[in-house]
């Protein structure tokens, strides 16, 4: 990383068939080994999954699981005279998404058995129906914030 000056944002393409840029950026976080067509059929087959489970667009139900995924708050440490603080901090736009969908993919491969789609799937109608691994995580990451509001003061 460079000392002076941030380096640029990427601009992530939209994938193919739903044109979405949250689409593509899930699509590159599943990919393992450069293999995104393997990635890609993985991401679609969940996706119709998903419209056949519930009967609506596949898209409503993946931003659903987007958002209740998606955290507020989070504690970063802070040192301050010997002492180690968990403090709560606002987190970043980027970051938030970037949380939700490392954390929603997971909890999808740690689901047993089953193929990747299926287990992609069922995590994404647990979280659009706000239960599951990945919103527990969430809601521990804000209980973490909110036991550790006294020290909100050493925020930086």
């Amino acid at each position: 990383m460079p000392r002076r000056t941030r380096p640029d944002k990427r601009e992530v393409a939209p994938d193919g068939r739903y044109h979405s840029k949250t689409v593509s950026m899930f699509i590159n976080k599943i990919m393992e080994r450069g293999k995104k067509s393997t990635a890609e059929r993985i991401m679609y087959e969940a996706l119709t999954r998903l419209e056949t489970q519930t009967g609506r667009s596949p898209m409503d139900t993946f931003e659903q699981a987007l958002r209740n995924a998606t955290p507020a708050i989070e504690v970063k440490p802070r040192r301050v005279g010997g002492a180690t603080y968990q403090v709560p901090v606002d987190i970043r736009a980027e970051r938030r998404m970037a949380l939700a969908i490392r954390w929603l993919l997971r909890s999808a491969r740690a689901r047993g058995g089953r193929s990747m789609a299926d287990k992609l799937a069922a995590e994404l109608l647990d979280a659009a129906a706000n239960q599951g691994a990945t919103i527990k995580r969430r809601e521990d990451t804000h209980r973490m914030a909110e036991a550790n509001r006294a020290f909100v003061h050493y925020r930086w």
